[in-house]
């Protein structure tokens, strides 16, 4: 039952959807539900996966695939989109770590982070649009599950950028036990299974898919250490939006290359 609450609270959280109230809340579970980021990845990459196919039954494919995209921003309220932009801000100019960290507070966009704001979403928008509606469904459900737990690896092995006081405010942003990060990954573990059982032609995007996250994972850990000394909860979206667009840009390549 703990466990069914913890994911509650991640859902609480990281989307709009509103919650039973027997759930309950106390300040640690939000930490605790760290370990499931990635089921909620799972959920709203079905969300998006179904508004993709529906759509495009009806509609011509790009335009599906902004109906999509649009619905999950809508659920999640652009939650990581604005941590990648607050973070392209902070992290786009040569300023100094305490600079960068006070610009990626301020709630206002700037050059850097509407720049890089358009070119993520451009670029989502033209990988799932390259691949067909099955397999561009397949890639959300995947990224949405696989970018989350990139992200859930983030706090494991880097520390808090802030001040400690700031730190307490945002448990999220604290590490989460191994345990933890293995649950999380097992959920994207799960879905990547799936996929490459289901549908034999999927499995070689859904390795390289895998490998780009983690890829991506490992260049965000680089970049947030070496110019914040660790994370916070805008790098973090930023992360799960990265290794997103590159799981979904491999499943394009994947696509094009078989196609030629």
């Amino acid at each position: 039952m703990h466990e069914v609450r913890l994911a509650f609270v991640a859902l609480q959280f990281f989307t709009r959807t509103p919650i039973p109230r027997w759930v309950g809340f106390e300040p640690d579970w939000l930490h605790q539900s760290a370990r499931h980021f990635a089921l909620i990845g799972i959920f709203v990459g079905i969300v998006g996966a179904l508004v993709l196919w529906l759509a495009s039954r009806v509609l011509p494919l790009p335009v599906a695939v902004l109906l999509s995209m649009a619905s999950t921003m809508l659920l999640t309220g652009g939650f990581h989109e604005d941590g990648w932009a607050d973070t392209c801000d902070g992290l786009g100019g040569a300023v100094s770590r305490e600079r960068a960290l006070e610009i990626m507070k301020d709630s206002r966009i700037g050059a850097y982070g509407a720049m890089g704001l358009l070119m993520m979403l451009a670029l989502k928008a033209s990988a799932l649009a390259s691949l067909p509606a099955a397999w561009g469904c397949a890639a959300l459900l995947l990224g949405h599950t696989a970018s989350r737990a990139a992200s859930t690896a983030l706090i494991r092995f880097l520390p808090y950028a802030g001040d400690i006081e700031h730190a307490k405010a945002k448990p999220l942003a604290q590490r989460i036990s191994l345990a933890g990060l293995l649950v999380s990954c097992a959920w994207a573990g799960l879905i990547a299974l799936v996929l490459a059982l289901s549908h034999a032609p999927w499995r070689v995007p859904v390795a390289a898919g895998l490998l780009m996250s983690l890829l991506g994972a490992w260049w965000c850990a680089r970049w947030f250490r070496k110019r914040l000394g660790g994370v916070t909860g805008d790098t973090l979206g930023a992360a799960q939006q990265l290794t997103e667009v590159l799981l979904l840009l491999s499943w394009a390549a994947v696509w094009q290359a078989a196609t030629q």
